[in-house]
């Protein structure tokens, strides 16, 4: 079995556009019953409206 590299060569330099803090926590959604698939009875996928 081929041993895994657990640090970074010598010449590594980290790229300008990373950043060591972590991610943003997602906003949560909103929720438009007008849009609601199950006001009209059916649903949207790929542009195209499926019946159930």
């Amino acid at each position: 079995m081929t041993k895994r590299a657990t640090k970074r060569p010598e010449k590594f330099e980290k790229p300008e556009h990373w950043s060591s803090e972590p991610p943003p926590k997602p906003e949560k959604g909103e929720i438009d019953e007008d849009l609601s698939p199950t006001r009209y009875g059916d649903w949207v996928k790929d542009g195209i409206a499926i019946d159930f």
